[in-house]
């Protein structure tokens, strides 16, 4: 590989620029999103972007302040994310399967002014408006606006589509994205203008190779760093088209738009390609040749999904790791040099290390903290000052994932340096479920850790000791978990519950997670 030789920004510089503007003249008639049977040129694309800025700035939105968006992936999110930046805004994209509660955590930590909604995501936003003092403008798209609330399409109908980019220079905050909480509330990421080029012209150019003639499918959403990525600042770097699907995904959805669509490149985590692997093999119609590579992140992928993948479709998986706060993957697998069951190299562009619990760098082999250093590094979190010098090391961001490097420098998962587990690629407290499942009158105690599916996935276990008088069943066991998946985000219910006589506990009463693990 050539040296890397990135772009030198000008002192005045918009991201807007170089994902929206860079393309008018050029590509007008280029399909930049395909969703739905609906395609977006980037002439199409160019012009919503500045009209949805120059909404913004007709409701007063001002420089810095900050939007939520809480969309499904569909053109609209694109608008708003660009038109935001465009304007000097602050585009905050949010999970959509966030609970009322997290949600208006991130609406008054964030101080949004605004926030951009999917029509079915709206009782959501209506349920907890009043606890969120600062939010002037409700936004729906994609439906009605009920009384009090605007509609996304009208407001873009009646603004002007010719907008000049804000004066930004190169490190003004663009965007943030929430990481989702390790460790009690998520935290704000806050990410400048020249860290979306900056992956492009890495990990995009380098590992992807991405051209205009490519198409990009991601099954993980646009809100997460991971799905921005690669539904969005990759494909937009270069003229590339992007899939996008807003419903929720299943094997039969995901393959059929691959079989139409006709992607190039398909990015999913490691759960989803467990679940398009276990699709059953006799009479499977789809077609998955317009595929020339598969990307998974958010979580290890095991060997064994890696040798089925390849044996099944004759395609090989290029497993990387990526953090919101470096905003995409920075250690990756590279084509035709990928190897099973391992995170791959550093990317061109970054560098790593593995370090004990002092910071002094460890050799080959030897289990010890990764640490990450490159330039789409986030500023800081947001509001969270103690933890901002906990995670960022001058030029180096503390991961908090345990690795090793073996002889041929690549890089291999070795669990989290705390309790947090990866479930589908997000992150779940321990602690987070285990508060749910004691709020179950059932419940006296119990101990969350994390334990490997048939895939060697990761999933929530729960051991649960009950109060008295309460006897074990399976049926208890469903109760517990459909009661968890009521309470907080789905995703991180147990998977398995055993009940059990006793948990084990340190001197001070505290629950050894790590008994329980070995047990697991």
């Amino acid at each position: 590989m050539g040296e890397l030789r990135l772009p030198e920004l000008p002192a005045r510089y918009n991201a807007a620029e170089t994902f929206i503007d860079a393309h008018r003249g050029v590509r007008d008639s280029r399909i930049a999103i395909r969703c739905q049977g609906r395609n977006v040129t980037y002439a199409e694309l160019a012009s919503n972007v500045d009209r949805c800025g120059n909404a913004l700035r007709d409701l007063g939105v001002g420089i810095e302040q900050r939007i939520v968006i809480l969309c499904l992936d569909s053109p609209p999110f694109a608008y708003a994310f660009f038109g935001a930046i465009k304007v000097g805004a602050i585009p905050v994209p949010a999970n959509t399967l966030l609970t009322p509660r997290d949600l208006a955590y991130i609406l008054n930590d964030s101080r949004a002014v605004a926030i951009v909604v999917s029509a079915p995501l709206l009782p959501k936003v209506l349920e907890i408006r009043k606890d969120a003092p600062r939010l002037r403008h409700l936004i729906v798209t994609g439906g009605d606006a009920p009384e009090g609330a605007l509609s996304f399409e009208q407001l873009l109908a009646a603004a002007r589509d010719d907008l000049s980019p804000a004066d930004t220079t190169p490190d003004d905050a663009a965007f943030w994205l929430y990481s989702s909480g390790t460790t009690g509330f998520p935290k704000g990421a806050v990410h400048l203008q020249h860290d979306m080029i900056y992956c492009a012209d890495t990990y995009g150019a380098e590992v992807l190779r991405t051209t205009e003639d490519d198409r990009h499918f991601t099954v993980s959403p646009l809100f997460h760093a991971y799905g921005l990525g690669n539904g969005v600042f990759f494909p937009f770097r270069v003229g590339a088209s992007s899939v996008y699907k807003p419903e929720r995904s299943t094997p039969e959805i995901v393959y059929s738009l691959i079989s139409q669509e006709k992607p190039t490149i398909l990015f999913t985590a490691p759960t989803f390609y467990a679940a398009l692997l276990a699709y059953p093999e006799q009479d499977f119609t789809y077609d998955l040749s317009s595929l020339r590579m598969c990307v998974s992140a958010g979580e290890a992928l095991p060997k064994t999904l890696f040798d089925q993948w390849k044996r099944r479709f004759g395609l090989e998986i290029l497993d990387g790791i990526g953090a919101t706060e470096m905003l995409h993957i920075f250690i990756s697998n590279f084509p035709s040099k990928a190897k099973g069951g391992t995170s791959g190299t550093p990317v061109p562009g970054y560098l790593a290390k593995i370090v004990d619990d002092d910071g002094d760098e460890l050799g080959r082999g030897e289990t010890g903290n990764l640490w990450v250093s490159g330039d789409s590094c986030a500023a800081l979190y947001w509001n969270k000052h103690e933890k901002s010098k906990a995670a960022f090391k001058g030029d180096w961001y503390v991961t908090g994932d345990k690795y090793h490097v073996d002889d041929d420098g690549y890089y291999t998962y070795e669990g989290r340096s705390d309790d947090m587990l990866k479930v589908s690629g997000q992150w779940v407290s321990p602690a987070e479920v285990e508060a749910a499942l004691m709020e179950h009158p059932a419940v006296l105690e119990c101990g969350v850790v994390g334990a490997k599916d048939k895939d060697e996935l990761v999933k929530p276990k729960a051991f649960v000791l009950l109060k008295n008088g309460r006897q074990p069943s399976a049926e208890l066991a469903e109760e517990l978990k459909a009661f968890v998946k009521g309470r907080i985000t789905p995703y991180k219910y147990p998977r398995w519950i055993e009940f059990v006589p006793e948990l084990p506990k340190t001197v001070t009463g505290k629950i050894q997670r790590y008994k329980l693990r070995e047990r697991a």
